[in-house]
């Protein structure tokens, strides 16, 4: 019986390729983040799907910042855009990153930090409505820096995120 399982073992192990063996997972809710292009980690489909779930399950980041979208201090909770990156295994110079209502922006991979900017799915505490920039919103510690205060980094910051190709 034992070896019974160590070949079984064997033979499933020989025919997982490493894609396969860090498989993503499979979205369980809606799909809020799809993301194609130069990528390794992709599902059936040649693409990388997030619901909020597998999302909120990648490493986090918060902070608070003002923005000039919002009133007074607010409070962020989202996964680092480069561990997004990594995660998918991102090969490119230029991400483009679009909404629910196709406005779409560059942001060059060279420009992006290992903490900056974020992939937003929490602001104040809550997840984000649609009518509060939701549910993703990429977002810069804007107080932390005046080379984030810019508008060149405004325009990158692009809210009802939910998709992103990276492109060579």
């Amino acid at each position: 019986m034992r070896l019974f399982f160590a070949i079984l073992t064997a033979a499933f192990t020989i025919c997982l390729t490493p894609a396969q063996a860090e498989d993503l997972g499979t979205p369980i809710g809606e799909v809020v983040l799809t993301v194609s292009g130069n990528i390794a980690q992709t599902g059936p489909d040649g693409t990388a799907q997030f619901d909020m779930g597998m999302l909120q399950a990648l490493p986090q980041r918060s902070f608070e910042t003002s923005t000039i979208w919002t009133e007074g201090e607010t409070s962020f909770v989202g996964v680092p855009l480069s561990v997004l990156l990594e995660q998918i295994g991102a090969e490119g110079a230029t991400i483009r990153a679009t909404a629910i209502n196709d406005y779409a922006v560059e942001i060059p991979v060279g420009s992006i930090s290992a903490q900056d900017p974020i992939v937003a799915y929490e602001m104040d505490g809550a997840a984000m409505s649609r009518r509060q920039k939701g549910p993703l919103w990429i977002v810069y510690p804007y107080d932390s820096d005046t080379k984030y205060q810019t508008e060149v980094i405004y325009s990158r910051s692009i809210w009802q995120l939910d998709r992103l190709e990276i492109v060579k």
